[in-house]
């Protein structure tokens, strides 16, 4: 029974190993396709339409009902022991640096992470792929690239937007329902803003965003198994992406710290 378990663990292990490097490998073709992408500008601002604008409605609902549980929370935490009048700093930081990069992350994940996969595994299951390698053509600087980069490039945009829509989100709870004032609110915001918070939270963006697109494409070329196999790739891309943005957020916050 031990050896079966050791058996199963070395197994594991291994597979990891190997996607791991396969990922890795990806990410190497992609950057060496970089310079072709003019080539496919269409299919890239149609990817940034795609990740990006058509992500808003989502990313909106989701940004106002954060920003409105932040500001009951933080009035929860603050009861007691500080005014209401810190509520802008501790809920504008807090939606900043962690919230607003993380849900937005998440919530791209579940929608363009699994899209990702399901268009390229569906492309590789009918052979589509095998079609466009037989014409000369790169299936990762044609399907791979334009995705990843548009990906890079939209999630600190849709971050921004999400940040601004929460704040606003907790601004109006806090002043309907517990008498902040928008003087107060706001220059509460002003005063404790630092703008490396900020950065740190484009940049975990602009990362998730990589890493979720980039999860989406390897699965995708990996994809077997007919109908089968595209609905599989497409729930295990959501389920790697959202656990990979969390191992990645705890792990940003320990080497800032």
């Amino acid at each position: 029974m031990i050896t079966a378990f050791v058996q199963n663990v070395g197994r594991k292990t291994l597979d990891f190993l190997q996607e791991f490097g396969q990922v890795v490998q990806l990410f190497v073709e992609i950057i060496k396709s970089v310079p072709h992408l003019f080539k496919n500008r269409r299919n890239f601002f149609y990817q940034m339409e795609h990740i990006g604008v058509n992500s808003i409605p989502l990313v909106f609902i989701i940004a106002v009902f954060t920003g409105g549980v932040a500001a009951w929370q933080a009035a929860y935490q603050l009861k007691g022991l500080a005014p209401l009048s810190f509520l802008g700093a501790a809920t504008s930081r807090s939606i900043i640096t962690e919230l607003g990069p993380v849900l937005t992350a998440i919530v791209i994940a579940g929608r363009v992470g699994a899209s990702i996969a399901a268009e390229i595994g569906s492309m590789k299951v009918t052979e589509q792929i095998d079609a466009l390698e037989t014409m000369g053509i790169s299936p990762v600087a044609f399907l791979a690239t334009p995705r990843v980069l548009a990906s890079l490039l939209m999630l600190p945009v849709l971050v921004i937007f999400a940040d601004v829509v929460s704040i606003t989100g907790a601004y109006l709870i806090s002043n309907y329902f517990l008498g902040v004032s928008f003087n107060v609110f706001f220059l509460s915001v002003k005063r404790y803003f630092i703008f490396s918070d900020f950065g740190f939270g484009l940049i975990k963006g602009m990362m998730f965003g990589g890493v979720t697109s980039l999860l989406g494409c390897h699965i995708g070329f990996r994809t077997e198994g007919g109908a089968e196999g595209v609905g599989s790739s497409t729930i295990r891309s959501f389920v790697l992406s959202s656990a990979l943005i969390l191992i990645l957020d705890y792990l940003f916050w320990t080497l800032l710290f």
